[in-house]
């Protein structure tokens, strides 16, 4: 198990950093953007550096919707056999243009998921962060008590 759960709950919320450990180890989520009380979601392969998130891409709607409205939110997850976790970072979003900055993201060896160009990088500066992390388990069987159809009177 990832995370002790106090008192055996099948549901922990993440500490910040929990959360950017999590957010560490990923390489992939997904971006919502809203314009014109609209939102868009879509999956992205982002990598995390000094607790900011980085991800690339091309011309077109991300990039147009990130312009218009620098408010966004980040959501990663991950499922395995007896665990779960995800993390949301609400944020602010700015397209990388000074050589400082693009060599630093540069560092972070993102490579797109197709073979297309992405020659923009947007970092997200995180204003919130928030996850958790569920343990699975069998589904409880309610008991049945006074009140209930099968209780007394």
């Amino acid at each position: 198990m990832m995370f002790d759960h106090p008192n055996n709950d099948p549901i922990l919320v993440l500490s910040e950093d929990q959360c950017w450990q999590l957010l560490e180890g990923t390489q992939h989520g997904r971006l919502v953007a809203v314009v014109s009380g609209r939102a868009d979601i879509f999956p992205v392969n982002a990598a995390a550096q000094d607790r900011t998130l980085v991800f690339r891409t091309a011309p077109g709607t991300k990039l147009a919707e990130v312009a218009v409205n620098e408010n966004v939110l980040f959501e990663a997850d991950g499922i395995l056999s007896d665990q779960a976790w995800s993390v949301v970072v609400r944020g602010t979003a700015h397209v990388l243009d000074s050589d400082a900055e693009l060599a630093k993201a540069e560092e972070l060896n993102l490579k797109p998921w197709v073979p297309t160009l992405k020659d923009y990088y947007v970092r997200i500066e995180p204003t919130e962060i928030t996850g958790r992390h569920f343990r699975f388990g069998h589904h409880p069987e309610r008991e049945l008590g006074e009140g209930s159809e099968a209780g007394g009177d």
